[in-house]
């Protein structure tokens, strides 16, 4: 791998990798990021082709950098079928084949959520990989029937990067919605997570965290507990929910409010900062789609020590990575009269992150 230039320390440069309008797509949305064991740096969205919906044709996208982000190739079209959404882009790593395994999410295109909550349209969940950094993707194969309950109606994969914990287990982070009175403003809405202990090859249903949790992200701390936290569909203030688990994602615990981090009903990630304590976390910390901001925790997402804004304007999803040379990452929706007009990426050091604070 070519090593991108260095930098001064405390620097920050950012580029749009996708614009509304362009490339034949109305909008691109939901970005997910990945590093391989090769170090290119994956950037993955959805190409909504028509309208800015969450539903329709839409495709799942892929560019590529082989230099830490300074330059990338073409758009690739990962995953594509006429007359379907393809959706949700959940990429992992695995470490000891340096195979990439993205899980993704279908339904009809004229059968949106409202619809699927009702019962009346499917929602499936698909995977995708890649055993060459990328280049090439395996054609798609459902495992809805290991990962998703018959009783569940929505049901969503990331949408951000997966994690491999310490012990080669791949874990990425879902959410669903249970269909009681199928009714999408009522139904029970839960986080969980789904588990690989074969490379990716085959997945299982992990643990799943208590009602009123929705998109998530997940990181495995420094003394082996995993922390997913998780869009609040809970009510009763903007803040995230957190919940714990120490059995590698076969449960959760509790949840906890964390009022620092302030959300408005939106989709956030972390990332692990080395092989030590320090975490980070990012999403637009206001009460609207704004304001996007990365975040530095030394305690294990407890407290956040330092905190820095990364773009005022109009912004919504976002993801983050750290390359092999402690680069970070974030891949993030923005705009100036809308989040949805372009996702750019971030790439930083840690000074810069810390150096405002």
């Amino acid at each position: 791998m070519a090593t991108a230039p260095r930098q001064a320390a405390g620097w920050m440069r950012e580029e749009p990798l996708f614009v509304a309008g362009a490339g034949g797509y109305h909008t691109y949305r939901i970005p997910a990021l990945a590093v391989t064991t090769a170090g290119t740096l994956l950037a993955f969205c959805e190409g909504r082709r028509h309208s800015r919906a969450d539903y329709g044709e839409i495709d799942l996208l892929l560019r590529r950098s082989h230099d830490g982000g300074a330059t990338w190739t073409d758009v690739q079209v990962v995953a594509s079928e006429e007359g379907l959404t393809c959706g949700n882009p959940a990429p992992v790593v695995d470490r000891a084949t340096g195979r990439i395994a993205l899980p993704f999410c279908q339904n009809l295109a004229d059968g949106g959520e409202d619809l699927i909550c009702a019962g009346q349209a499917p929602r499936t969940v698909w995977l995708t990989g890649s055993a060459d950094d990328g280049a090439s993707w395996s054609p798609p194969a459902e495992i809805t029937a290991s990962v998703k309950r018959p009783a569940w109606t929505w049901y969503a994969t990331g949408p951000c990067h997966g994690i491999q914990l310490a012990s080669g287990r791949l874990l990425v982070p879902c959410d669903h919605m249970v269909g009681v009175q199928l009714a999408r403003s009522a139904d029970p809405q839960h986080s969980h997570v789904i588990l690989s202990d074969d490379g990716g090859v085959t997945w299982r249903l992990g643990g799943i965290v208590p009602e009123g949790t929705n998109e998530s992200t997940a990181v495995e701390l420094s003394d082996g507990s995993v922390v997913i936290n998780c869009r609040n569909r809970r009510g009763g203030g903007h803040a995230r929910l957190v919940a714990r688990s120490t059995d590698g994602g076969e449960t959760f615990g509790a949840l906890r409010r964390d009022e620092a981090l302030v959300e408005p009903v939106c989709q956030a990630s972390l990332a692990r900062l080395g092989g030590g304590r320090e975490v980070l976390f990012s999403n637009p910390a206001s009460l609207a789609r704004e304001n996007l901001t990365v975040r530095l925790s030394a305690d294990g997402c407890r407290s956040w020590a330092a905190s820095r804004t990364m773009y005022a304007g109009a912004a919504a999803y976002s993801d983050l990575a750290v390359l092999p040379d402690g680069t970070i990452c974030c891949l993030y929706e923005r705009g100036v009269a809308s989040p949805y007009e372009e996702i750019a990426l971030a790439r930083f050091d840690r000074a810069w992150l810390v150096g405002a604070n």
